[in-house]
Parts: structure tokens; C-alpha cells; sequence
């Protein structure tokens, strides 16, 4: 968010300057050699849009800082969200103009954190509006029907200097599957963290987890290390106009170099 609005900033500057440029500083000018400053904004104002129209329109890179998406995402993998899958947007408002596809249970989407629209964050799509969704005990049901998942071999990652092992298991949402950690010791909420948000009235949360029922045009979000994860468990829904895309893509990841051009499942 803040980078497209530095960007907006600087494609206005250089394009101002430019056009200021064209139209009457050229004209009285008596140097054969533009100032730098007019030089400098011709150069980069061509460069900055293009940048700026591939960010807002068609893919846009991120770079995962956290343990929260383990282990589809590790820390440090550079990721390419595409920007028109489910439609057509205004850069900075983020304002849908043209529809071209819907959210479907089971996406890896980047998102405004709702606390705050300047932060952007990345989640698994596991609730869509009207869904009857329940986590008890670590298992997932949604509209009464509990996800289907298997259990594989338990899974070792390092978290802050400390190596954390964690059951893991291969889940089906939607069409696709993926996989999943859970910590069996830790509760399925911790019910101290979550805090009051819009609608906060359409959950219900105890001990052992939670029920929520989805409101219109607003998501669910879970990591898929879901003991580690700061979700919509505790900080509420998702509204359609805070959705920025759809992650499809690992590009690169300097200590996992198998990681590099995989694709998101």
C-alpha cells in the first residue's frame, strides 16, 4: 500500500514535470540541454508507468515475513500475486471496476489487514460469504460438512532460534488440496487474542474453538500453520474490497532454491 502510493506519487511528479516540460519550459528555453531535473523526469516517468500499471493491473510481487503460511510459504520466499483474478481495481482505492472472477474456498489471497488498510497480509481462504463455518479440536467443518484431510509425517521448522515440530496433515478445500500444521498441545483459539471487530456478533468462541457464520461480501482467513497464525479467528472478516489478489506463483527464495518458480496450491 504505501509503495503504490510512493509510486503514484512519483508517476504524477515526473508526469507533471514532463508535460510542464512539452508545453511551455521548452518553448523558453534558451539552452539547447534540458536541467536535470526536467532530463531526470522524461528518463524515469516512461519506466515508472509501465511499473506502475503492471503492479496495479497484473501481477505484484510480496515478500513473506512470517511463519504464519508454513509450510506452503517459508519465511523469505518472494511470491507473485496476480492482480486481476477477481477483477479489475483502481489502484490505491482498491475499488472494483470491472467483475472477472469469484474468491473460491481454498485460495492463497493477499489482503488490507482490516486493523489497519495499510499492512498487507496473506491468508487461505477457508470461509466465503454464508458459509456456516466451525473449527473444534483442530478440524475444520464448513456448512456442516468437515474438510476431508489426511494425516502425513510430522513437520520441523525453526521458528525464532527454536525448533517447533508439528503434526501435519494434507487438506482438501475446494478442489484442490494443500497442506496443513497444527501444534496438538495448543488450543484450536486463544481466546485472549481475539479481539472486538465488525460483526463480531455473527461468532460464538469457547475453549475448544469457534463457530462463525461468514456475512455477506466478507471472507474467513487461516494460515495453514494454524497455531501460528494471527487469522480472522482474531481480528474478523475479510470485506471484498480489502481482497488485492491471488497468490500463484513462489519466484524465488534465496536459502530454498528448490522453492524457485513453484507453483501455489
Amino acid at each position: 500500500m504505501k509503495f503504490a502510493i510512493l509510486m503514484l506519487s512519483l508517476l504524477l511528479l515526473t508526469g507533471l514535470i514532463s508535460l510542464v516540460d512539452r508545453v511551455w519550459l521548452s518553448k523558453n528555453r534558451t539552452e539547447r540541454k534540458d536541467p536535470w531535473w526536467v532530463e531526470y523526469s522524461k528518463s524515469f516517468f516512461p519506466v515508472i508507468l509501465a511499473v506502475f500499471l503492471l503492479r496495479s493491473f497484473l501481477v505484484e510481487p510480496f515478500k513473506i515475513p512470517s511463519g504464519s503460511m508454513i509450510p506452503t510459504l517459508l519465511v523469505g520466499d518472494y511470491i507473485l500475486v496476480t492482480k486481476s483474478s477477481y477483477g479489475i481495481r483502481l489502484p490505491i482505492l482498491n475499488t472494483k471496476l470491472i467483475p472477472t472472477g469469484d474468491v473460491s474456498r481454498g485460495d492463497v489471497v493477499v489482503f488490507r489487514y482490516p486493523l489497519d488498510k495499510t499492512l498487507d497480509y496473506i491468508k487461505r481462504v477457508v470461509g466465503l460469504p454464508g458459509d456456516h463455518l466451525e473449527y473444534r479440536d483442530k478440524r475444520l467443518t464448513v456448512n456442516g460438512v468437515e474438510v476431508e484431510t489426511t494425516r502425513l509425517e510430522d513437520y520441523q521448522y525453526s521458528d525464532n532460534n527454536a525448533y517447533t515440530t508439528a503434526w501435519q496433515f494434507k487438506e482438501k478445500l475446494g478442489e484442490d488440496e494443500h497442506l496443513v500444521l497444527v501444534e496438538p498441545q495448543e488450543p484450536s483459539v486463544r481466546l485472549m487474542g481475539v479481539r472486538q471487530f465488525a460483526n463480531r456478533d455473527k461468532c460464538a468462541f469457547s475453549d475448544t474453538g469457534f463457530i462463525c457464520t461468514i456475512p455477506d461480501g466478507h471472507y474467513f482467513m487461516m494460515g495453514d500453520n494454524r497455531d501460528s497464525s494471527s487469522d480472522s479467528r482474531y481480528w474478523g472478516f475479510v470485506p471484498d474490497d480489502h481482497i488485492i489478489g491471488r497468490a500463484f506463483m513462489v519466484v524465488w527464495n534465496s536459502g530454498e532454491f528448490s522453492r524457485s518458480l513453484s507453483w501455489l496450491k
